[in-house]
């Protein structure tokens, strides 16, 4: 029985793709679910497996010919491969034992608002021993990290999207050889390893004819030391009888440019990178952002701080910072300017009767704001344990979803880097952002003598389409106001 191979329905957005890679030729053996040819479209890769073992009878689109959705791009007669071959790749020997069981890897079910997302960081190799709830890989999205964990103890098959790579959700990434062991696949993977018509695809395999190369003549960059058609056109533009040098791999290691003794590195944005800037971006070029300082003597909160530090943290098990007072005194002078816990949609200005509260927090990705939620009803322990859990959180990369969105104010505070002034960018749709600075000794005017204090600089940045200069300097007259006397904070005056 003769079964058409067909494009993939591609995206409603995508109009025609290219087919990319063959990985099979005319007359060539193969098993069900082995990837027949990889289609590429603007954004991803889609793989056409075989849905039964069958034998290649006809390829009527070759690799670079542009097709549509659903168009015939080859033929195959089933049944003809019941029989593998023995010297198989590395998944399908261990496929053949009973006891094992092939699982797909999967990218995690996006979030609605997340098109795609990109292949961060594999933390297994193929053939790597695994066991379940080992962390395979993470995912990228523009806002958090993903972990796809291992389903059940085994080893890692095929790896098929590599770091950099953009992944839809749910797409197949990898495989996983439930229940088998490294010995399984040790004999199939050198015979993989000596085997050159394993080391390139049949595409690649055709222009390295075309190019009068031999494997020997190839330096493969792939795992497994795998051949691509750039490592073949490497090959053919090196000096004869010298093999080209391995180029560096995009998503493993940058790129260095030599500039004489200089030296230069390129590396791509990460998505999270992307999505700060176009949202700095933004926030500069469609609000009316104004910014307002002043300064608040930290001496009353440092004293208060200091007499019962040690108090505090025996009895909350949880250290005393000065966020717990900032968020406090912002808490409050919410409460008295509404304007500034809204946010424009369209035309229309909505109030917030709520006081969830974005804190600014740097991670080894970038800068990232979560939210700590109904911050009028936490206790100074419980904005300090928030704050500390978003920060671990952020640091390893565990932020979920829900703790990155919503927020009606943000706190960041660039004092702990030492910045002594700064003019904060709002974090849309939020109305203001609070920066708070470096705590700095200062000779101030003290009922006309001068005194040394320990001094701090306040800046508010706010929408001025939505916040008028009169209610934004009371609203950071009041959080001074507050801070120099955070008794106020306690009695709610």
């Amino acid at each position: 029985m003769t079964t058409e191979i067909k494009v993939p329905v591609l995206p409603e957005s995508v109009a025609d793709a290219t087919v990319a890679t063959w990985h099979v030729q005319v007359g060539e053996k193969f098993t069900r679910d082995q990837v027949l040819v990889d289609i590429e479209t603007d954004k991803v890769v889609l793989e056409v497996p075989a849905t039964c073992d069958g034998v290649m009878t006809d390829i009527s689109q070759v690799d670079g010919a542009t097709v549509l959705g659903d168009q015939v791009i080859g033929t195959y007669s089933e049944g003809s491969a019941a029989v593998a071959a023995p010297a198989a790749a590395p998944v399908a020997a261990v496929a053949a034992t009973s006891a094992v069981n092939v699982i797909d890897i999967v990218v995690p079910v996006l979030p609605e608002s997340v098109a795609d997302a990109t292949v961060a960081t594999w933390h297994v190799a193929e053939g790597d021993t695994v066991s379940v709830d080992q962390n395979l890989v993470d995912i990228e999205t523009d806002k958090v990290v993903l972990e796809v964990v291992a389903q059940d103890n085994g080893v890692i098959g095929k790896i098929i999207h590599v770091e950099g790579d953009t992944v839809l959700g749910a797409q197949k990434i990898g495989e996983l050889n439930a229940g088998a062991t490294a010995n399984t696949t040790a004999t199939a993977t050198s015979e993989e390893a000596v085997s050159s018509d394993e080391l390139a695809s049949p595409s690649v395999r055709r222009l390295m004819t075309e190019k009068g190369l031999t494997a020997a003549d190839v330096v493969g960059t792939g795992k497994g030391g795998r051949i691509s058609k750039e490592d073949v056109a490497a090959a053919a533009n090196s000096p004869k009888g010298k093999p080209a040098a391995a180029p560096v791999a995009k998503a493993a290691v940058p790129a260095v440019e030599e500039l004489g003794e200089r030296t230069q590195k390129r590396v791509p944005m990460t998505r999270l990178r992307k999505t700060i800037a176009t949202r700095l971006l933004a926030a500069k070029n469609e609000t009316a952002m104004l910014t307002t300082f002043n300064e608040v003597n930290m001496k009353p909160i440092m004293d208060l701080r200091k007499q019962y530090k040690d108090l505090f943290e025996k009895t909350h098990d949880t250290r005393l910072g000065f966020m717990s007072f900032y968020v406090k005194a912002v808490t409050e002078a919410l409460k008295r300017y509404p304007a500034i816990n809204a946010s424009i949609d369209g035309d229309d200005i909505v109030y917030h009767n709520f006081f969830d509260i974005s804190i600014a927090v740097s991670t080894p990705r970038g800068l990232v704001t979560p939210v700590l939620r109904d911050t009028d009803q936490l206790s100074m322990a419980g904005i300090e344990n928030g704050i500390r859990a978003l920060a671990l959180k952020g640091r390893d990369g565990k932020l979920s979803m829900a703790e990155m969105t919503g927020g009606n104010f943000t706190i960041t505070n660039g004092g702990v880097f030492g910045s002594l002034l700064s003019t904060p960018i709002l974090n849309l749709p939020q109305a203001a952002i609070l920066g708070m600075h470096k705590i700095q000794d200062r000779p101030m005017a003290v009922d006309g003598k001068v005194e040394i204090l320990p001094m701090m600089y306040l800046a508010l940045s706010y929408d001025h389409r939505l916040v008028d200069g009169k209610e934004s300097v009371g609203f950071l007259v009041t959080i001074k106001d507050l801070l120099e006397d955070p008794t106020r904070l306690l009695l709610d005056i």
